[in-house]
C-alpha cells in the first residue's frame, strides 16, 4: 500500500521520510518490520563476514611492508638491509603503490559492475595474494618498487568496490555501520599483523629465508586460497541470488527502489559521469577524504616504527602495535552505529577527527621520553582517525542518486584520498625517531582539524539545502 504524508509546519524532511519510509515524492510502500529485519539479517550473514574477511586479507598484504621494515632489524635481517635500500628508496616504494592505487580505482569499480562482484573481487584477491608472495623474493630496490606498483594496481579496486557493492544491498541508513564493519577489519589486520610479525620473527633463517620474506609468503597465501571461495559464495545482487525467496527478493528490490544501486542497471552512463564531475558539493566530500587519508596511510605503514620510537625494540615493537588497533576496532564500530542511528554522519566524523587530532597534537608536544603517555596518545589518535572514515563514506554514498553515479563518485572520492596517502608516506621521517617523529604528528593533527572543520561546513550546507527543498515542497532530502 502506498502512502504519502504531507509536510506540516515545523516538520523536517527527515520526519516525513521516517513516517513514510520514503525519500521520494511519489511515495513508497510501507514494509512489514519483521520481514525487513529478517531480510537484512539474512543479507548480513551472507555478506558482511565475508566482505570483512576479504578486506582484512587485503589490508594485511598492503601494510605488512611496515612490519618487514623493522622485523629483525637488530640482526641485520630486515627488508631494507637485505635489499640494500635506503629510507628514501623505501618511501619511494611506498609512494608508487599509492600512485597506482589512485589511477586504477575508477576503472576497477566499472569492471566490478560489468563483470559481477564475485568474479572481479575473486580475481583481485588471487592476484594481490600472488603479488605479495612474490614480494618475499625481492632482492633490490627496483624489484620491491615494481612489485609494490603492481600491488597498488590490483588492490585499488577492493575498498571502493566493497563500498559500492553495499549500495546494491542496503539502504542509506544501514550503510555506515556496515562500511565500518568492513573497514574496521583494517584495524583488526593491524592488530593481527603485529602479532603475526612477532611470531614470524622467530622464523628468521628457517629454510634459509629471513623472517621478513616468510612474512610476505605467509600473509599472501591465504588471499590466493580464499579467492576460490569468494568466486563461488560471494552474492552478486538481490535480483540474482538463489538464497532469497521470491517474496524476499521483491522486498529487497522495493526497499532499494529510491536509495540503492540496481544490479540490472547500466554500469555507467555519460549522464552519470557528467553529473558527478559537475556536482561541486561532491568536491567537499573529496577534500575531506583527502584530509583523513594522510593519518590513515601513515598509521597503516608506520605504527611499527612509531612504537619502536617509544622505547620498544625489535619484536616487542611489533607486539605493541596490537593495542592501538584493537581499541580503534571497538571505537570504529560504536561510532558508525551511532552515526547511522542518529542520522548524523558528518557530525560524528567531525567529533572523532577532532579527538584524533588531539591525540596527535599531544604526541607532538609531550617530552620525547614520556613513552607511556605518548603511547596512550597513539591509541587515542588511532581511534579518532579510523573511526571517522566509515561515516564519511556512508555520508557520500547516501547523497548519490543513481547506480552508475554512485560507483563513480565513491571511486573518485577514494582516488582523491590517494594524494593524501602519498603525503602520509613522507611525514614520519627516519631521522626524527629520537625526537618522537614531530613532523608526522603535527601534520596529522593539522589535517584532522581540517577534516573536522570541513565536516561541520558540509553539514551546514546540507541543513540549508534541505530547508530550501522543504520550502519548495520537496520531500527528498540530503542525508546528514
Amino acid at each position: 500500500m502506498s502512502t504519502e504524508k504531507p509536510m506540516t509546519q515545523g516538520e523536517s524532511i527527515e520526519d516525513v521520510e521516517r513516517a513514510t519510509g520514503s525519500s521520494s515524492s511519489d511515495g513508497e510502500p510501507e514494509f512489514d518490520e519483521n520481514a525487513v529485519k529478517a531480510l537484512v539479517r539474512k543479507q548480513d550473514l551472507r555478506i558482511l563476514p565475508l566482505s570483512a574477511f576479504i578486506y582484512l586479507l587485503c589490508y594485511l598484504d598492503r601494510s605488512n611492508i611496515g612490519n618487514a621494515k623493522v622485523l629483525n632489524e637488530n640482526e641485520g635481517n630486515d627488508l631494507l638491509t637485505e635489499t640494500k635500500m635506503s629510507n628514501y628508496q623505501y618511501i619511494i616504494a611506498l609512494m608508487v603503490f599509492l600512485i597506482a592505487y589512485a589511477i586504477f580505482e575508477v576503472p576497477s569499480n566499472y569492471l566490478l559492475k560489468k563483470l559481477k562482484p564475485n568474479r572481479w573481487i575473486a580475481f583481485l584477491m588471487f592476484s594481490w595474494g600472488a603479488i605479495t608472495i612474490g614480494l618475499g623474493g625481492a632482492r633490490n630496490f627496483g624489484q620491491v618498487t615494481g612489485i609494490r606498483f603492481l600491488l597498488g594496481v590490483i588492490e585499488a579496486g577492493l575498498f571502493p568496490g566493497l563500498v559500492y557493492y553495499l549500495t546494491f544491498w542496503y539502504r542509506v541508513s544501514e550503510r555506515s555501520l556496515r562500511v565500518a564493519l568492513i573497514l574496521a577489519s583494517a584495524t583488526l589486520a593491524g592488530a593481527f599483523g603485529g602479532a603475526i610479525a612477532y611470531g614470524v620473527g622467530f622464523m628468521n633463517g628457517a629454510q634459509g629465508l629471513s623472517a621478513w620474506r616468510w612474512l610476505f609468503i605467509i600473509e599472501g597465501a591465504p588471499s590466493c586460497a580464499s579467492a576460490i571461495i569468494v568466486w563461488f559464495i560471494l552474492p552478486d545482487y538481490p535480483e540474482t541470488v538463489a538464497w532469497l525467496t521470491d517474496e524476499e527478493r521483491e522486498l529487497a528490490k522495493e526497499r532499494l527502489k529510491h536509495e540503492g544501486s540496481k544490479g540490472n542497471a547500466a554500469a555507467m552512463t555519460w549522464a552519470d559521469i557528467k553529473g558527478v564531475l559537475t556536482d561541486w558539493r561532491l568536491c567537499g566530500h573529496y577534500a575531506i577524504y583527502f584530509g583523513i587519508s594522510t593519518p590513515f596511510s601513515s598509521l597503516s605503514l608506520f605504527t611499527p616504527s612509531i612504537t619502536a620510537g617509544l622505547g620498544y625494540e625489535n619484536l616487542q615493537a611489533q607486539l605493541m602495535t596490537v593495542p592501538p588497533y584493537a581499541v580503534a576496532y571497538v571505537v570504529t564500530l560504536a561510532v558508525s552505529w551511532s552515526a547511522d542511528h542518529f542520522n548524523a554522519r558528518g557530525l560524528h566524523s567531525a567529533t572523532f577527527s577532532f579527538i584524533g587530532a588531539m591525540g596527535f597534537l599531544a604526541s607532538a608536544v609531550l617530552p620525547v621520553d614520556a613513552y607511556l603517555h605518548r603511547y596512550g596518545c597513539l591509541i587515542v589518535a588511532c581511534s579518532g582517525a579510523f573511526s571517522c572514515i566509515p561515516p564519511l563514506l556512508g555520508w557520500l554514498s547516501s547523497n548519490i542518486d543513481s547506480t552508475g553515479a554512485a560507483g563513480l563518485a565513491i571511486a573518485l572520492n577514494i582516488s582523491f584520498g590517494a594524494p593524501g596517502q602519498i603525503v602520509g608516506v613522507w611525514i614520519y621521517k627516519a631521522n626524527e625517531k629520537a625526537r618522537g617523529y614531530p613532523t608526522g604528528h603535527w601534520t596529522n593533527a593539522a589535517l584532522l582539524l581540517f577534516v573536522c572543520v570541513g565536516c561541520v561546513l558540509l553539514h551546514l550546507y546540507y541543513v540549508f539545502a534541505n530547508r530550501k527543498r522543504r520550502a519548495l515542497g520537496e520531500t527528498k532530502a540530503y542525508a546528514y
